[in-house]
């Protein structure tokens, strides 16, 4: 037991460390888990991407309807067998608990709601809290901006009246959220002053992100007889907060207050590949924005700039993370059937915002371009625009968010900033 509570201690003090050192510091590492990083565009090796219009038995794909029904199938069984790792049905008899239906807000402006999901059947001992915002002076239904969250619901927010919650802490021990959180607060007013109503949930409720976690976390209610850890083809804890946010849509679908058609999803980092590979296995959300998703998400795993599939799957890092069959192809990658493009590409025709830091080097916000460049040439095919043509833009141009298919770039490192949500609601008005 000793020996188990100093394991979660060393991955739970990992996980600060490594957000600590890549959100605050322009000094990007010189090497990560026993392996050199590379941060030198010339020392790029040559590379090859699969092509998104050959399907398996080798017939070329030339129409959306194609592209959907069969090569986007194809893609779908290998990103969820060979990187995410499969996720288990959604319980049949999911119940919800709204503790707060109609509290004031931001003066007047909005009513809060808050929801508790038992995510597991028959049973209370797996709660996730949805914090939701709606403004007061829209007629129903709502649109909305949902994001998955490092901090508890109190933290999230700048409002007293948010029940206190729970996060997971340095020990790798579940206590009170009564404290300030570590990151900024989200200014929600920004969202209700423009019509759209704003929810959150921590990604604690749903799975710890540590990697001595899945002891405590939703995967564990679900394993079958006899398994004691999910299959080689299974879901780590990326699946596991994505399938948490589908629950969270399960419950939005109820709620006639807000539009379920009308829901963005957003995420930052890890949360960012959440989000991403929520959108390609979950439709039913119309809007996607991941920020600075990086290695594992949006950024062009064969560029081998800034983290790669070796830094990412280490086992001293963050192979939790991803299925187990992740791991196999960080010394053969040029044999993965996919790349970040073919994730991109996997959300056309939906809008796709993918949001960088020009700084933030160790997730290469260029690879992330470059993928946005490749998945337009599917875009296209729905008769949507990407920027196939577009030279990558200056930090703080906005020029490509007239495209579906998104991209923008801040000043500054890796994670969302201040500036960065009124270029969201900019994008939500366009699309959403």
């Amino acid at each position: 037991m000793k020996y188990f509570a100093i394991r979660i201690l060393c991955s739970v003090c990992l996980f600060f460390t490594t957000l600590v050192l890549f959100s605050q510091t322009n000094e990007p590492p010189k090497e990560v888990a026993g392996f050199p990083v590379n941060y030198d565009e010339d020392a790029i090796p040559p590379y090859i991407l699969p092509d998104l219009f050959t399907l398996q038995n080798g017939k070329k794909v030339s129409d959306a309807e194609t592209w959907m029904n069969e090569k986007r199938t194809e893609l779908l069984e290998a990103v969820a067998s060979l990187q995410y790792g499969k996720t288990t049905p959604a319980p049949k008899n999911i119940k919800y608990d709204m503790f707060e239906k109609n509290g004031e807000a931001f003066g007047g402006k909005a009513i809060r709601k808050q929801v508790r999901i038992y995510l597991t059947e028959n049973s209370k001992d797996h709660p996730m809290d949805v914090l939701i915002y709606l403004p007061k002076n829209v007629s129903a239904p709502i649109p909305l901006f949902f994001t998955i969250s490092f901090s508890a619901n109190n933290q999230s927010v700048d409002d007293p009246a948010v029940k206190i919650g729970e996060i997971w802490n340095r020990d790798g021990e579940k206590v009170k959220a009564d404290q300030p959180g570590r990151f900024r607060a989200t200014d929600v007013e920004q969202f209700i002053d423009e019509g759209y109503g704003f929810a959150t949930v921590y990604y604690g409720d749903i799975d710890p992100d540590f990697k001595d976690g899945f002891e405590h976390g939703i995967r564990k209610e679900f394993l079958k007889a006899g398994e004691t850890q999910p299959k080689e083809d299974e879901w780590g804890t990326i699946s596991a907060w994505s399938w948490g946010l589908s629950r969270a849509m399960d419950y939005f679908e109820k709620d006639k207050d807000i539009d379920e058609e009308r829901i963005a999803l957003m995420g930052v980092s890890r949360l960012g590949k959440t989000v991403l590979w929520t959108g390609i296995r979950d439709p039913r959300f119309k809007m996607i924005i991941a920020s600075c998703s990086g290695e594992g998400g949006a950024a062009l795993a064969r560029r081998d700039y800034g983290e790669n599939i070796k830094h990412m799957s280490d086992p001293s890092r963050y192979a939790y993370q991803f299925a187990p069959n992740y791991h196999e192809y960080s010394t053969h990658l040029d044999d993965f059937p996919f790349d970040a493009h073919s994730l991109v590409a996997m959300i056309a025709p939906r809008p796709l915002l993918l949001q960088t830091g020009d700084t933030d080097y160790w997730s290469d916000p260029k690879g992330e371009f470059l993928a946005a460049k490749e998945g337009s040439k599917v875009y296209e095919l729905f008769g949507e625009k990407g920027p196939k043509n577009n030279e990558m833009p200056a930090a703080g141009d906005t020029s490509l968010l007239g495209n579906k298919l998104g991209y923008y770039m801040h000043e500054g490192g890796h994670g969302t900033i201040p500036s960065d949500y009124p270029v969201f609601i900019q994008f939500m008005k366009k699309f959403l």
